[in-house]
């Protein structure tokens, strides 16, 4: 049996019947019963082992459900009855089979992470003698400071499968993007009667926000309304604003603070007022609160408030919850009448704008690009690639305009102290966990000719012997 079979009988259910953030922790089921009870402690440990974000446990619930699959329906086995040849035959048909089944080297990789995370726990919990996987030791160097340090890696990993699929646009393709395909005008700016989205003018506004900060799709989906209320008036001097991202809005709860051009606040307050505020009166005419799912409900907080307030009079800080929990987050007025959603994006109903919806709306505006001559395939994460490498590009420019390679440090070193505070930055900026992840970016800011020809040409003559080779 194929096992993508939609008559399989190991089938995951994304969600449970739980309270918080359980409800989001997977469970595979066979014939409709609970498939093993030790998988299902597997997945409950999975925020304790640093599994947390809905997405990732959706993605390790899927992943490990299609080797179970295998398991069950190819080599008659239990999942604690895996063997090596097991995952040659596996790898096989996922990576060398037909199309369909076929997936990528990035995929396979991200699969084993999983499944190898399953056989940890369970060699841990006593449940089987040994993983079926093989484990060696590499070398593995960091590229940002020279040195290295011995990693243990999955024998059943494809190495370099990530290296390339860093995808990003030009600033001029992002303006088309934009004007084209958000707004609907015509290619050479003009407006187009009839063409343009209902939406455009909230739509432009996300991109731009996207593309100015670095924010992940499900940080800039779930910002609240309130949080612009904090930040400062628009001040010329200044240009740019920090605002903070609470821990339970961003990846791995690390919290950051991104900086916001003081010209998007603006027309993002001018959103609220008008915009939004439309859409606000539709929600309370229909009482859009009932198509809330599980609705939070809150007092209206104050402008800089670190704590919410539910109408039985708990305050709870505002970093404990979820993207999740703020997309449920619905204010009320002093007599406990539901007024509004406290997300800032808003369907011209007043019902909280998707991830998934943004997703359909840059597909659309991509579509409408294509039909009018331009080539263009963006989505929401692309943009945060595009802010990383222009970022870093830019940085490391202004970098060699300020500082001068020592000769005593040798070449390669001066370029590390040249490269480490503009990669520091971009990694605060990104919240990443780790500068190696930032780093990539380093790979890809070479084809943005415009910005770097200079920083490239004033490096080189720095370099001892004027840089000639």
């Amino acid at each position: 049996m194929h096992i993508f079979d939609t008559s399989s009988k190991v089938t995951l259910e994304e969600r449970r019947a739980a309270d918080g953030l359980d409800a989001y922790v997977p469970r595979i089921l066979y014939d409709g019963e609970l498939y093993d009870a030790d998988v299902d402690r597997f997945f409950l440990d999975l925020p304790l082992n640093g599994v947390r974000s809905r997405h990732s446990l959706r993605a390790y619930g899927y992943d490990i459900m299609v080797w179970l699959r295998f398991l069950t329906e190819v080599c008659d086995k239990t999942v604690w009855g895996a063997a090596r040849a097991d995952v040659v035959v596996f790898h096989r048909i996922r990576r060398r089979g037909e199309p369909g089944s076929r997936i990528s080297a990035s995929s396979w990789n991200r699969s084993i992470a999983a499944i190898d995370k399953l056989y940890e726990w369970g060699v841990r919990e006593g449940l089987l003698p040994s993983s079926p996987f093989s484990h060696r030791e590499i070398w593995r160097r960091n590229r940002t400071r020279g040195q290295g340090r011995l990693v243990t890696r999955n024998g059943a990993f494809e190495g370099r499968a990530n290296q390339n699929t860093i995808r990003f646009v030009t600033l001029e393709a992002f303006r088309q993007f934009r004007d084209v395909g958000l707004r609907g005008l015509t290619a050479d700016g003009a407006e187009r009667p009839g063409a343009r989205d209902r939406n455009g003018l909230r739509n432009v506004l996300f991109a731009e926000l996207l593309v100015v900060t670095g924010l992940r799709l499900e940080e800039a989906s779930f910002l609240l309304a309130f949080e612009l209320d904090a930040l400062p008036a628009a001040n010329a001097s200044r240009g740019q604003t920090w605002l903070n991202l609470p821990a339970g809005l961003t990846k791995g709860e690390r919290g950051r603070a991104i900086l916001i051009p003081d010209d998007l606040i603006h027309r993002l307050r001018t959103y609220v007022r008008v915009e939004r505020a439309h859409a606000v009166t539709k929600f309370k005419a229909r009482q859009g609160w009932d198509l809330v799912e599980r609705p939070i409900l809150v007092r209206r907080p104050s402008a800089g408030s670190g704590n919410l307030s539910l109408l039985d009079g708990r305050a709870v800080p505002l970093e404990v919850f979820s993207p999740e929990e703020r997309g449920r987050l619905v204010i009320c007025e002093a007599d406990n009448t539901p007024i509004e959603p406290a997300v800032l994006w808003l369907t011209e109903v007043g019902q909280p704008v998707r991830p998934n919806s943004w997703e359909v709306a840059f597909a659309r505006a991509c579509q409408r690009c294509q039909a009018n001559g331009f080539p263009i395939d963006i989505s929401p994460h692309q943009l945060r690639h595009t802010f990383a490498v222009h970022m870093l590009a830019m940085l490391i420019q202004r970098q060699l305009g300020r500082r001068s390679l020592e000769s005593s440090a040798g070449p390669a070193e001066g370029y590390r102290r040249i490269l480490g505070d503009p990669l520091q930055q971009v990694q605060r900026l990104l919240g990443h966990a780790s500068l190696e992840t930032t780093s990539i970016y380093l790979d890809h800011i070479a084809t943005r000719a415009d910005t770097v020809d200079t920083a490239v040409a004033e490096l080189l003559a720095l370099l001892p012997g004027g840089g000639r080779l």
